[in-house]
């Protein structure tokens, strides 16, 4: 071959290879402009709202309720700590500040790679093009994937700043241990803010984009380090540390965070947290879950603490000790390698707490003389035997107790003693505790129960039971309201009302007394014949001022025993009129609310007392009934709240027919507590079931807690009050208008008075 036709080849040659590579040219162009314009829009990142947990917080900025799927925390990027930025771009980009979107040397280079390979391996992807595809694409490998990428990572590059692409990416990402974002990501490995990450630690996290699983330094240890070591190195070459900091970095050994990615959630608020929830959902449906919304609550942990330890300590002590009902749970372990029995079984076990000191336990062997246990924080299995198993001994492989047996598979309850271990199980016996701001109506504290993780329903603001003598005063309010003065004196004698005889606890009667020493000493036939003298029919309206539902207010004489139905929520509610001078508030929970940035965006405006709440009683009748149960507690059914050491409290008892409910209110001028106890199936307590006995050691016990500090403070005594002899009256005036007679009328028979339940030693 001469030169001539040598050359002739080679010109041919470039020219066929200019004219496909000018064609390829061409192609793409004309691609990309039938491409370009069809490209989604990018409000998606321009108004980025990332999916975001929902975080509730108490008054005092404890984190008491988390929901959510995607644990995030929206983070400026000017926030980020530099060390970690270096750490991701040495990880994932180290040239992003340099290109426009797309590294070409880069491409170029994993192009080569995958065409060699015949796969697609390497994609060369650049941070912006990685938050081009996490918005907007999916994760398929093909080269129109790749190509709608780069596009969308030039029009990203046009439209937003380098730090704002950043800014996405760092938020965005998902990192393992349920955390998207690098400041989830710090606190869930970590449990640190990720401004105070060290440079060994961002090298860890800036190593996972890549594949959180593979690199994830929990589960993957050794793949995670070679990651580290990756990153690091390449920080170094890039002058992003000096030799000192590396060395200092490869030597750091690292501690993690135990027990889940989750932040530590105050348990003791568990309910108000759910309260919360439920009200928002209600509202806003699942797009709370995705919010990033921080709701701050009025309840403080301190008053919740208290609540909850008065409540569970006085549920234990005082619930029957009886027979062991049986297992809680039941998890079928018969087909699990043996291998891996203790793995699966604790896996199951992870669904139960520890409550009040009583560990749940699951059995991985059982038989009469022995049974072997496994707990969350105890590494080797509790073998318990002889007289230890006494409690459990019927049920152990009872198969006719079903899944209540115990046997492999079930969970109980163990606490310790000074001798080792216990069995135990949760108390049958059920209440709650809620307290509201007297003059705003904001709830202070709220427990539902024993339990929150056995049973979310709250008693305190769902459960509708009979109040018993609690009810009384607002009776004895439409009284006053009616003209009676504390030292109307009605005669305690057996009476009867058609077919109803009402009588008073204990059977005793005491003849002419005062309806101040009535109230005082819960004297239920005073109470009905008072009723009976200011007609059903007003009491019934009247009563409604304090906030009651019609419909569950009692049409007849019994109503004065408490035999309608009411929830504590709704009692505090109540008795909040009598402390702040006549007022009825609307209780809340939720104070305010920030967006995931940080702003707010709304705040609850209460009912003030005597601002702009409505007024529901006059001021004098509200001073009298807060006089009257003052009495309660100084002179009666009430006294043991005198061990709270003030005397600007007040309160009532109040115990239904075979001390089936048992309560207690109390209030000072700014805080008023409601404290149901009773079985959710409503049963007798016995002779503990008194409202004085066991509902008022709880209001005592929390109160102490929430009244701390509180000056003693009386109600102000309003003008047009007379005080003769003890007695409080109104210049001898009715609020109705309507003179009546230092006597009380004298009670007729009327069958139409007919009691619809038997309630005759209502207390």
């Amino acid at each position: 071959m001469n030169s001539t036709t040598h050359k002739k080849i080679i010109l041919s040659t470039v020219l066929l290879i200019t004219s496909l590579f000018l064609l390829l040219v061409g192609i793409v162009l004309v691609a990309i402009v039938f491409t370009f314009p069809k490209l989604p829009d990018l409000d998606k990142i321009t108004d980025y709202k990332p999916s975001m947990p929902m975080k509730i917080y108490s008054q005092d900025n404890v984190l008491i309720g988390q929901y959510g799927i995607e644990k995030r925390t929206f983070t400026k990027i000017g926030d980020f700590p530099d060390v970690l930025k270096y750490a991701v771009l040495a990880a994932e980009d180290k040239r992003f500040y340099k290109h426009k979107g797309v590294d070409t040397t880069g491409m170029l280079r994993a192009f080569i790679s995958n065409f060699v390979s015949g796969e697609i391996g390497q994609g060369a992807s650049t941070i912006t093009q990685q938050v081009a595809k996490n918005f907007f694409l999916t994760n398929e490998r093909t080269y129109k994937r790749k190509f709608y990428e780069m596009l969308l990572a030039f029009k990203i590059e046009m439209t937003l700043t380098k730090d704002q692409i950043l800014e996405l990416y760092f938020n965005q990402i998902y990192l393992g241990q349920k955390a998207y974002g690098f400041t989830a990501a710090a606190e869930a490995y970590f449990d640190k803010p990720v401004q105070n990450l060290t440079i060994a630690e961002s090298a860890m996290l800036a190593g996972l984009p890549k594949a959180p699983s593979a690199f994830n330094p929990i589960v993957n240890p050794q793949r995670a380090r070679q990651r580290q070591l990756y990153v690091l190195g390449n920080m170094l070459s890039e002058g992003w540390i000096t030799q000192e900091k590396y060395n200092e970095a490869i030597n750091q050994q690292l501690t993690y965070k135990e027990g889940g990615s989750d932040e530590k959630v105050n348990e003791d608020s568990l309910y108000v947290a759910e309260m919360v929830r439920r009200q928002l959902h209600d509202r806003y449906g699942d797009d709370i879950y995705r919010s990033g919304y921080r709701v701050y609550t009025t309840i403080t942990i301190k008053n919740q603490k208290a609540a909850t330890q008065a409540l569970r300590r006085s549920l234990l002590s005082n619930s029957p000790k009886g027979n062991f009902r049986g297992a809680e749970a039941y998890y079928n372990l018969s087909n699990i390698n043996p291998e891996n029995l203790e793995t699966t079984a604790l896996n199951y076990l992870s669904a139960h707490h520890t409550v009040q000191g009583q560990i749940p336990a699951i059995v991985i062997e059982a038989n009469p003389k022995k049974i072997k246990l496994l707990t969350e924080n105890h590494k080797d299995p509790i073998v318990l035997t002889g007289a230890s198993l006494n409690f459990i001994s019927k049920a152990i492989n009872n198969k006719k107790m079903g899944n209540k047996q115990v046997t492999v598979g079930s969970v109980i309850r163990l606490y310790r003693t000074k001798n080792g271990w216990s069995i135990t199980q949760p108390p049958e016996l059920e209440g709650s505790i809620i307290s509201l701001d007297t003059r705003t109506g904001a709830v202070l504290a709220v427990v539902g129960g024993f339990d929150f993780f056995a049973k979310q329903f709250n008693r305190a603001i769902q459960a509708y039971r009979q109040p018993g003598s609690t009810f009384k005063p607002f009776v004895y309010s439409a009284a006053i309201n009616k003209g009676y003065t504390t030292g109307t004196i009605v005669n305690d004698s057996p009476t009867s009302f058609g077919r109803y005889s009402p009588r008073n606890a204990g059977g005793g009667y005491s003849g002419p007394i005062t309806i101040r020493e009535a109230l005082y000493r819960s004297k239920n036939v005073v109470a009905v014949k008072v009723l009976n003298s200011i007609g059903i029919g007003y009491a019934h309206k009247y009563v409604q001022r304090f906030g009651f539902k019609e419909k569950n207010i009692s049409k007849d004489l019994t109503m004065v025993l408490g035999s309608g139905q009411a929830t504590p929520l709704e009692m505090a509610r109540g008795y909040a009129v009598f402390a702040n001078g006549g007022f009825l508030v609307e209780p809340y929970v939720i104070d305010r609310i920030y967006d995931s940035r940080g702003q707010l965006i709304a705040q609850t405006k209460p009912l003030i007392a005597g601002v702009n709440a409505p007024r529901t009683i006059d001021p004098k009748n509200a001073f009298i009934m807060y006089k009257m149960l003052q009495d309660v507690i100084q002179y009666g059914t009430a006294r043991a709240a005198q061990a709270i050491g003030r005397n600007d409290v007040g309160g009532k008892t109040g115990t239904t027919n075979d001390q089936k409910d048992a309560w207690f209110v109390g209030f000072n001028t700014r805080v008023v507590t409601a404290v149901y106890i009773g079985y959710d199936r409503p049963k007798s307590m016995g002779r503990m079931g008194y409202g004085g006995r066991i509902a008022l050691p709880i209001w005592v016990e929390y109160m102490r807690t929430a009244l701390r500090g509180m000056p003693v403070e009386q109600p102000k005594q309003p003008k047009n009050i007379n005080v003769q002899n003890g007695s409080y009256s109104i210049n001898g005036k009715t609020m109705e208008g309507v003179k009546l007679d230092s006597q009380t009328p004298a009670p007729t028979n009327n069958d139409n008075n007919q009691p619809s339940t038997n309630l005759d030693n209502l207390f």
